[in-house]
Order: structure tokens, then sequence, then C-alpha cells
């Protein structure tokens, strides 16, 4: 697995604090760095960033890149249980658990002030995740992230080939559900939203998770941006704002 990692200045003197960032569908490593222009933010304030890739890749198993939305590139941060994907199509458990351990191990990051961020499919994956290990994670943001899998048909199409038919296994990966069933006691959960985004009704649905929030008491800070759209040019118009909120709780 590919993965790229931003360290700071100060790293030089000490560990610093790490932000992982997931990409969204058909992303590599790659897009994050070269177009979120975050690098000068996050040297001003100290912070690594760690970058992985989107999925599994070489290995081979039929049709994983017959669409866009599944396989390749489209791992969906989710640990596949069902055949032939659960051989190797683990993109939870390595961005949760392996991912970590490598980078602890080979640069100076402080693994206790973590925090997790992404775009899209990777802003699923991050606000996922962080729910599901709030002891790992300090904090959470996300840009037009995908906020109930379960609901739209992106997520279901995944959802299905990843895990089988069973909903209920779903609920797991889904951000509004893990809201009802676990809560969060972190500081608010930050997430910035286009209103121009092609695919805010049909995808995002950010409503699921404002009113999951809404009924569990949890502090979201959801910013819808006038005429901004999916694409990378609003990502770096808001990065700085996503970087400061991390470092603020890290």
């Amino acid at each position: 697995m590919r993965f790229g990692v931003f360290l700071p200045p100060q790293a030089d003197a000490g560990r610093v604090p790490v932000l992982y960032w997931l990409s969204g569908l058909t992303c590599t490593e790659e897009n994050f760095i070269v177009k979120a222009g975050a690098q000068r933010v996050a040297a001003e304030l100290g912070l690594a960033i760690v970058v992985p890739d989107t999925s599994p890749r070489g290995l081979g198993i039929a049709g994983e890149s017959d669409s866009y939305d599944f396989g390749l590139g489209a791992g969906f941060y989710v640990d596949a249980t069902a055949a032939p994907w659960s051989n190797g199509y683990r993109m939870y458990s390595y961005v949760a658990k392996e991912l970590p351990g490598v980078v602890a191990d080979c640069f100076p990051v402080e693994s206790a002030s973590s925090g997790i961020f992404g775009h899209s499919m990777g802003g699923h994956g991050a606000l996922t995740i962080a729910l599901k290990n709030p002891s790992r994670y300090k904090s959470m943001s996300a840009f037009a992230p995908i906020a109930s899998p379960m609901r739209c048909p992106w997520g279901q199409k995944a959802l299905t080939g990843y895990l089988g038919t069973d909903a209920a296994r779903w609920r797991e990966y889904d951000a509004t559900a893990l809201i009802e069933d676990r809560g969060w006691t972190g500081p608010p959960i930050l997430v910035d939203q286009g209103t121009n985004d092609q695919f805010i009704e049909t995808q995002l649905k950010p409503e699921l998770l404002r009113e999951a929030c809404e009924r569990r008491g949890i502090a979201l800070d959801l910013r819808l941006r006038e005429g901004y759209d999916h694409s990378y040019f609003f990502i770096a118009t808001f990065i700085e704002d996503h970087l400061r909120f991390h470092a603020a709780h890290l």
C-alpha cells in the first residue's frame, strides 16, 4: 500500500500531532497532496498529515475495475466480508489499525494526538472510523461526506457488494447509524458542504447527518457553502479552516 506523509518543521525537534486524510472515489494518495494546498498551514501549525490510498491495488480480483464506484479506488473504508472482496478489501482495519502502527514506528508523530478528516467517500470514512474509535481520534471533520451510505445509491452498491444483503451489518459503516447507536463525546463535528454540489441531494444528504446529531444532542457545525461544488477547489478554499480546527483540539 502506498501512502503519503507530510512532516512539518517542528518534527525535527520532537513528535507532532497527526491528521489522517481519507480521499474520495477514484482518488489515490496523490490527489490531496497535489490539489488541497494543505502543506503551508500544516507547517505553520506543526501538524503531520498522513494520506492513504482509497483501495487495495494489484489484487487482480475479477471485476474490480469495472466501475468507478466499486472496487479499485472505491474501498469505502469497510472490512469486506463477502467473497471475493474479503480477501484484501479491508480498508477499515488498514486505516484504523495497521497504518497508524506503521506511521508511529517510522515517523515522529504523537499517536495520542490524532485526528481524521476526508472528502466524499473519505468523509464517510473519517466520520465512521472516528465514531467507532473515540479514544483514538481527538477530532473529526469532513468535506461533503456521504452522510448515510445505507440511504444512497453509492453506499447501497458498495455495502451490498462488500458486506452482503444483510442491512443490519451496514450500520457499522453508516455515520448516522453510528451516531444513533454510539453517540460522540468529543468536540463538535465539523462538516463543510457546497450548495452547488451535484451529489448533495442524491448521494450526500447532509440533512440526515444533521437530524441524527440533533436527536442525540451532538454538536455539529454543518456549514453550507453557497455556490461551491464537489471539487478540490472547494477543499482548497476551506482546508485552512479544517486544519486550524483540528490543531485546536490536538
